[in-house]
């Protein structure tokens, strides 16, 4: 299998995507001549030609109006937002239109419509281009939003999103796009027989293919507690993990949301039953958040379970600082570990 980063397997996904179905388009600010700021682009102008992959202007509500407007006319947008503080113009346009025309249409009317958004700090930016929006988006009904955390994940959830008919938001972890890991080069068309089924039939594929997009997964097993990330915060998760066992003889048990709307919970409670403790990372502020809703839904499913309360790291309830604080602000090994800990004195 060849080894690729996060970016060069969202690439080598959208590539499949536009092969395997012509009505596939990609459009978004430098996408095509530069091959966009990250290079996820990078080659696609001259494979597929300008009339697929489009640069367009600095408007991202021009961007997602017309993805609207293509969607109507049997086409599959694939919209990038250049960083995530940039989606926030084009936000009526998704919460007003794209997540309400097909319930308004008595279903009449599919939106295929996937906006990749690179999300989250550690790279060193400033405000608008390191900050975490998932919780508007998950919170609007009509909208899907998941999350891939490396580069196996990355090649086939977004060809399932593509091939989604309903809109959804990807939601990329800019800091992980370099991170590199063995790719089997699925084509999940022919895996499936035909891109439009593989949308409708659970996003998913045959048994003993890549898991269905709207799950979770056990990524690293464990019997002592259990904690969850998604995107960029899986890495982190993996590594405190790692040392919890080395350091303290824990066995901690790591799971990959990789599905925020809907939430795949089923593996987070089953391990929680086990585990009796959960500790809940990700990069996003603490307030009305993916963490306090993981947390109400354990609580609610599993505590006769819980040996702890649901415990919380987060990034805090700020404006994304300035870059020489961000490592102050991201959660990392340290402070995961530090709740951990803390799970354990109850």
């Amino acid at each position: 299998m060849p080894t690729l980063t996060l970016a060069g397997a969202l690439n080598s996904g959208l590539r499949a995507a536009m092969e395997a179905d012509s009505k596939v388009v990609i459009m978004g600010e430098d996408i095509g001549q530069l091959g966009g700021v990250f290079r996820v682009t990078d080659g696609l102008r001259e494979r597929f030609g300008e009339e697929r992959v489009i640069d367009t202007p600095l408007a991202e509500s021009a961007i997602i109006g017309t993805a609207i407007g293509m969607a109507m006319r049997g086409f599959r947008p694939v919209c990038e937002i250049q960083f995530d503080g940039f989606v926030y113009p084009a936000f009526d346009q998704i919460v007003s239109n794209l997540a309400k025309l097909h319930y308004r249409s008595a279903g009449r009317v599919r939106m295929p419509v996937t906006i990749r958004i690179p999300v989250g700090g550690g790279i060193g930016a400033v405000e608008h281009h390191s900050e975490s929006p998932e919780a508007y988006f998950c919170h609007t009904a009509g909208l899907k939003v998941v999350t891939c955390s490396n580069p196996a994940d990355a090649h086939v959830m977004i060809q399932q999103a593509v091939a989604a008919d309903d809109p959804i938001i990807f939601l990329e972890p800019k800091r992980r796009y370099w991170e590199k890991d063995e790719v089997d080069p699925i084509d999940l068309a022919s895996l499936n027989g035909h891109a439009d089924r593989a949308g409708r039939a659970g996003v998913g594929t045959a048994p003993g293919g890549p898991a269905p997009l709207f799950t979770s997964r056990v990524v690293r097993p464990g019997t002592d507690a259990t904690l969850v990330g998604y995107g960029p915060m899986v890495r982190t998760c993996l590594d405190a993990a790692v040392v919890a066992e080395a350091e303290d003889g824990r066995s901690v048990e790591v799971i990959d949301l990789r599905s925020l709307s809907p939430l795949d919970l089923d593996p987070v409670i089953a391990s929680v039953r086990r585990t009796g403790r959960l500790v809940v990372a990700h990069e996003a502020p603490s307030n009305v958040s993916l963490s306090a809703e993981v947390a109400a839904r354990v609580t609610e499913q599993a505590f006769y379970s819980l040996e702890a309360p649901v415990l919380r790291v987060t990034g805090f309830d700020t404006p994304y600082p300035p870059s020489r604080l961000e490592d102050s602000y991201l959660p990392d090994v340290d402070r995961i570990l530090d709740a951990v800990d803390r799970s354990f004195t109850y």
